[in-house]
């Protein structure tokens, strides 16, 4: 007896139709198959650092494989792990935080998805800036509640302000996903800063998560932890960027206390646990010889930085905003195109350059904006900007 066939085919989740794919992803994939047919492409799309993982990390991985006892660990993460975690915001910030509060992740998207999962209910509403790092809308749209968009602009370095979160909160409103270093401007918010948004969410009785995945990474200017000022906010943080193991997909969620046994049951059944592998090391990450190597690899960031910054302006870019952190200029590139989308077409095709329109990015003057990574060599970098000369005609 054969199986009665469906009337209609299976259709995806309406929240997977209504998830906007990740544009810099499919223009990477563009930009890899001109290659594979033997273009030669400059790479300054992608948010991943180009440097190797230091060599004590690597190493401390390799030692605990050669011992092939590669178990499960506990879904809250390797309990030295999350000490070498807490140890590294007393040293670093001056911070005393409890182990107890530190969830290992799968990545730092692991991190948000658990905070996310802990938080939101259907219908929620959730404050997220525009321009903004894409995926905060979409986990939210997946957890069923609502991306709320705060438009911030150059008058406020991309960054949203406490005014912006009161005439933006609503009945349904229950708190703030931000980002400092900020993709994919680059910008920073201050110790005041964080201050008066940490107010100005919590009085309302919501929960501020801020993304702090780009701490390390910031050239001229203190990193405060929004940890210095409430010990009710969620913080999401990544081996992945400062620590240069992004194919390790390793990151850390801090919440407070109230919130460990809720966020370990979603880790529980969402993950299992992290890597394990992964995780013994990262225990290597915190040892003085790999920040040693970290920090001068951050010098060099900065450099990078300071020589795109002058070429773009060179060349007739504005950057509006001075990229104070990451590894992103946001360039406004009306001077030249009102589409991005198009121009970063063009770029590619013509001058074998990859950088990311601002479409990516919300609904705030996409077409107008531009994200440029300095995550490849300086030497590459000044290449990149010469076929960009060419192509203006300049």
């Amino acid at each position: 007896m054969t199986a009665p066939r469906p009337s209609t085919a299976p259709r995806p989740s309406r929240r997977a139709e209504e998830i906007a794919p990740f544009h810099v992803m499919e223009l990477m994939a563009r930009a890899n198959a001109l290659e594979a047919a033997g273009r030669d492409i400059v790479h300054m799309e992608v948010g991943e650092p180009d440097f190797p993982t230091p060599a004590p990390v690597v190493d401390a991985a390799r030692d605990f494989l050669a011992g092939g006892h590669v178990h499960y660990t506990s879904a809250l993460g390797l309990p030295q792990l999350r000490e070498a975690i807490a140890g590294f915001y007393r040293e670093h910030y001056g911070i005393a935080l409890p182990a107890s509060r530190v969830v290992v992740t799968s990545g730092g998207s692991g991190a948000l998805l658990l905070a996310l999962g802990a938080l939101v209910d259907p219908g929620d509403e959730w404050l997220v800036t525009d321009p903004g790092y894409p995926c905060n809308r979409h986990f939210i749209r997946s957890f069923e509640g609502q991306a709320t968009s705060i438009v911030v602009g150059p008058e406020s370095r991309f960054q949203p302000t406490p005014e912006q979160v009161a005439a933006h909160w609503g009945e349904r409103t229950r708190g703030a996903l931000f980002g400092s270093p900020a993709n994919p401007t680059g910008t920073v918010l201050r110790g005041d800063e964080l201050a008066g948004l940490t107010r100005a969410v919590e009085s309302r009785g919501g929960t501020l998560i801020l993304d702090e995945i780009y701490h390390g990474l910031t050239y001229g200017v203190a990193e405060e932890s929004v940890l210095a000022y409430s010990d009710q906010a969620f913080v999401v943080q990544s081996f992945s960027k400062y620590f240069n193991m992004t194919g390790w997909r390793l990151g850390w969620l801090v919440v407070p206390d109230a919130f460990v046994r809720p966020v370990e049951k979603l880790a529980q059944n969402l993950f299992i646990s992290p890597s394990t592998p992964a995780q013994h090391a990262a225990l290597a990450a915190f040892l003085p010889e790999t920040r040693a190597i970290l920090e001068e690899r951050r010098g060099e960031f900065a450099r990078r930085r300071d020589f795109l910054l002058g070429e773009l302006q060179r060349l007739g870019f504005t950057v509006p905003a001075q990229p104070e952190g990451a590894f992103y200029i946001y360039a406004d590139i009306s001077a030249f195109s009102d589409d991005s989308f198009a121009f970063a077409g063009r770029l590619l095709d013509e001058a074998g350059v990859a950088a990311t329109p601002g479409i990516d990015f919300g609904n705030a003057a996409p077409r107008r904006y531009m994200r440029f990574a300095y995550t490849t060599s300086q030497e590459r970098l000044a290449e990149g900007m010469a076929r960009l000369e060419r192509m203006l005609g300049r």
